[in-house]
């Protein structure tokens, strides 16, 4: 017999489950990439993304769970060692366009596909990964003293995310 994958017990094609997969991490991404912070932060605010991401296979949501177990199995699990390479996207506004279009399209899908509670919590805890990218390490200051936590331009990402995901 041949064993299903997960997501077609959600009711998700390939595609489908392929955009509610990469999304999180690209949400890491692009909350890291609103504000230039230098390759020590930008490393901080991956594995504060990559936590909350690990932190969602313990979620009391089957779909989040599912989701959070498949992006853990293919990058890595924090909680090893493994560390999500630092990307400096070439133009990162069109790049964070490219995640909140994406967000926009994830949250139809969960809207056609799954019950509110499912898609709701999902919907929340991307936005809770976006918080805790851009609260992971300050921006400006001198030497890591002082600076804001969360710059205007990742309020701004965190948001835009909340807006389009209406969580």
């Amino acid at each position: 017999m041949i064993e299903q994958p997960a997501y077609t017990g959600f009711g998700f094609s390939d595609e489908e489950w392929g955009l509610l997969v990469g999304l999180p991490q690209a949400v890491v991404t692009a909350a890291s990439a609103a504000e230039s912070d230098g390759t020590r932060r930008t490393m901080a605010e991956n594995a504060a993304g990559m936590e909350t991401i690990s932190a969602g296979r313990e979620s009391a949501s089957p779909l989040v769970a599912a989701v959070a177990g498949e992006v853990i199995s293919r990058v890595g699990d924090p909680e090893a060692g493994a560390e999500l390479p630092v990307i400096s996207p070439p133009d990162p506004a069109a790049m964070i366009d490219d995640v909140l279009a994406r967000a926009g399209e994830a949250a139809a899908l969960l809207a056609a596909k799954v019950d509110e509670g499912q898609g709701g919590a999902y919907r929340h805890w991307l936005v809770e990964i976006a918080e805790q990218v851009v609260g992971a390490a300050s921006t400006g200051g001198l030497l890591g003293i002082g600076g804001d936590v969360v710059s205007d331009s990742e309020r701004r990402f965190r948001d835009r995310l909340s807006q389009v995901l209406n969580d």
